[in-house]
């Protein structure tokens, strides 16, 4: 039975995966780490109130087999794109550091289809140049998903998202298109589980069209 370690778990994906891993029989405890409480309960579930600033504070608790990262916020959210770059970049890198640091082993990271450190685009770029920050850690076993816009409830209505989702489950109709079809949250997570399960030593990188 393997101990999970969740950072982002209140987000679209975050939340789904906490769901998913309290009902997985492979996990026999769910930790997760947030600036605000979720409210739930579960005899699986440690929630810890945290400080992302200050990882020293508790580190001690970082402790587990597997650390799934879905920290991630929008720029609009964020308020400017140094804010957007400390809670997408400097949050999961240095959580991640600290947790290796502890003895965790594996990583599973949700970047976005696309991502290349030195894009023109500062989403894609930050989202690349943070998957080599991890690779350079040199963890045991690092999964990377790389998913396309992602389709689920959201709290928060973005009209524009929606949208944006609607024309691409048309557009991913097409053969040609696939790849752009929207990422199921359900299945994403699922995705995740099930794979950090079997990889135990090596870098793979899941594109969209193979979640």
């Amino acid at each position: 039975m393997k101990t999970a370690i969740v950072i982002g778990a209140t987000g679209l994906v975050g939340a789904e995966l906490v769901n998913q891993l309290l009902n997985s029989s492979d996990f026999s405890k769910v930790k997760i780490f947030i600036r605000k409480s979720t409210n739930k309960t579960h005899t699986k579930l440690e929630e810890y109130i945290v400080d992302f600033e200050n990882i020293e504070n508790w580190k001690e608790n970082l402790t587990g087999d597997t650390l799934f990262s879905c920290i991630g916020t929008t720029l609009k959210t964020a308020g400017s794109k140094e804010k957007q770059f400390n809670i997408d970049y400097n949050y999961p890198l240095h959580t991640i550091q600290t947790a290796m640091s502890q003895g965790v082993n594996q990583i599973v990271l949700v970047s976005s289809m696309g991502a290349k450190a030195g894009s023109y685009n500062f989403y894609l770029d930050m989202k690349g140049k943070l998957e080599e920050a991890i690779k350079a850690l040199h963890p045991q076993s690092l999964l990377i998903f790389r998913p396309s816009i992602l389709d689920g409830n959201r709290i928060e209505k973005r009209p524009a998202e929606y949208q944006a989702i609607k024309m691409m489950r048309f557009l991913g109709k097409l053969p040609f298109l696939k790849k752009y079809a929207p990422t199921k949250i359900e299945e994403l997570a699922n995705k995740m589980i099930y794979n950090a399960l079997q990889e135990k030593q090596s870098i793979k990188i899941y594109e969209s069209i193979e979640i």
